[in-house]
């Protein structure tokens, strides 16, 4: 009897296990980078943000963003990708946030303003988290420029400038940039691994679908600067609630008791105007 019943708990721990070592069903797509050039890509990229945007330096708020951001960060699917994200506040009204290949992440001081809990800071967080573990923006580089695109990452095993180098073919940093633009598929994949990034940092991931959901009858794909970058992939509120539905049961309690200072810290920040895209010059008359 005894034999048996250390057999039947030798195969329950091979099961439970194999089931802990079992790859994530979410996986990145087709990509010509190494996961050493996204992160390559990434800090180059974050440079030149640095340069361009005002960052926020109050070290309240960057200590609160980079608490829920590295607890998020501990999730197995996190951690397995090896990426070593950091976070960021930058001074800008608009509601949005997003990350560079590899993981640098900017969060607009006008998200912070708009989310009713830190569940929803987290929700938006995690999406931004799981474009870089999907390697989205490097998967879309790769895509749009499969025949050049080889020659300039062989070259970059000498060292040097990647943005540099990928400037020549068209992918940089500015407006509607491939390493930034996601499809709707790829903002559902996101939608769906954040949910599980939130589920086991303990946040409730219904609180991003209904984040969402403010923000769409805010005004949606008209108003939020989010949805402009982040193309909503259609009923992606049933989607998330779809998802929850197969996730252990558990209560979803935790938060760094600092919200309400947060926001009262966020509220004081004064954004730069935006800045006037630059107009034609006119010839001589």
């Amino acid at each position: 009897m005894r034999q048996t019943n250390r057999v039947v708990a030798t195969c329950t721990l091979l099961v439970v296990l194999a089931w802990a070592q079992a790859p994530s069903k979410f996986r990145p797509g087709f990509n010509l980078f190494s996961k050493e050039q996204d992160v390559q890509v990434g800090q180059e990229s974050a440079a030149q943000v640095r340069k361009q945007m005002t960052l926020v330096k109050d070290s309240f708020l960057n200590q609160y963003v980079n608490t829920v951001g590295k607890r998020l960060a501990n999730a197995r699917e996190a951690k397995d990708s090896g990426f070593p994200f950091t976070f960021e506040v930058v001074a800008d009204p608009s509601i949005n946030a997003f990350a560079l290949p590899g993981g640098p992440m900017f969060i607009n001081s006008g998200l912070l303003k708009s989310v009713d809990n830190e569940a929803q800071l987290a929700g938006v967080m995690g999406h931004e988290m799981s474009h870089v573990i999907l390697r989205h923006g490097t998967n879309q580089a790769s895509k749009s420029q499969m025949i050049q695109l080889p020659a300039v990452l062989g070259s970059q095993m000498a060292g040097g400038s990647m943005m540099g180098q990928l400037a020549q073919l068209g992918i940089g940093l500015g407006a509607n940039s491939v390493l930034l633009k996601f499809s709707r598929g790829a903002e559902s994949q996101a939608d769906l691994l954040g949910s599980h990034l939130m589920a086991e940092s303990g946040y409730d991931p219904v609180q991003m679908a209904k984040f969402f959901e403010k923000l769409e009858a805010d005004g949606g794909a008209r108003g939020p600067q989010f949805f402009s970058d982040h193309p909503n992939p259609g009923n992606r509120q049933a989607a998330i609630q779809k998802e929850v539905t197969k996730m252990p049961q558990q209560n979803y309690g935790y938060q760094t008791g600092q919200f309400q200072r947060m926001k009262q810290v966020a509220a004081a920040i004064k954004e730069p105007p935006p800045k006037q895209p630059a107009q034609p010059q006119q010839p001589p008359k």
